[in-house]
């Protein structure tokens, strides 16, 4: 079933009188369950596209469809319901909220629907035990390593059980031993929980592993490519 559909979408933005075309004419669709990474040099447009994929941007033309509704056609406040209940992102910086420790970090986004802190801080508990992580969460993020950061942000995205997971260069920053073990950790919840992940990513450790890459070049896809048996 598809989740995610772009039909010629293009996005430009404008700087004073110049214009900046970071997608352009892109056509492509995101099934459910997929393992994706979009890849490409810096500028290619990668990041663009998976933040109109998870609504945190829009398109200056084409249609973006989600479930088969027109993301135009929502309200602010609709984009900001679905991104919250339905998206999970992952980010470079990681971006942790430095006074609160792990568990916290991991709690916010539950708290933010309006769970009860008693069932949100079950839950955050549980999944970081699922990372790994269970004696470091009541650990700051300056307490912990560049790869324990990266899982508590990754445990934060999938906590609230979204169908979508965005993911803007999540192994960038780590090692090889901790950049596999993350793929790995992400690639486990996509076959077990069919939870949907999009890459944006240069890296090729990532690349190696997904089951589908699709590669950009000044906006545009210039290959689409079905990996067999990953």
């Amino acid at each position: 079933m598809s989740l995610i559909t772009l039909e010629n979408v293009s996005r430009i933005y404008r700087l004073g009188e110049t214009s900046v075309t970071a997608v352009s004419g892109v056509n492509m669709t995101v099934a459910e369950g997929e393992f994706v990474a979009v890849w490409g040099p810096s500028g290619s447009g990668k990041s663009t596209l998976c933040h109109l994929m998870g609504m945190v941007d829009t398109p200056t033309g084409g249609i973006v469809r989600v479930n088969g509704r027109d993301s135009s056609a929502l309200s602010d406040d609709e984009r900001s319901e679905h991104r919250n209940r339905s998206v999970g992102f992952i980010f470079q910086q990681f971006n942790l909220i430095p006074v609160l420790n792990a568990v916290e970090n991991v709690m916010l986004p539950l708290q933010i629907r309006g769970e009860a802190a008693p069932e949100a801080r079950r839950r955050a508990t549980a999944i970081l035990d699922e990372m790994g992580l269970a004696p470091f969460g009541r650990q700051r993020p300056d307490q912990l390593s560049g790869g324990q950061r990266q899982r508590v942000a990754i445990a934060r995205a999938l906590v609230t059980e979204p169908p979508l997971v965005i993911a803007d260069e999540p192994t960038a920053n780590l090692d090889t031993d901790n950049a596999l073990r993350i793929v790995d950790l992400m690639r486990g919840f996509n076959l077990t929980r069919r939870t949907t992940f999009i890459f944006a990513t240069h890296d090729q450790r990532l690349l190696e592993r997904v089951s589908r890459r699709i590669r950009l070049q000044d906006g545009a896809i210039g290959e689409d490519i079905l990996q067999a048996g990953k």
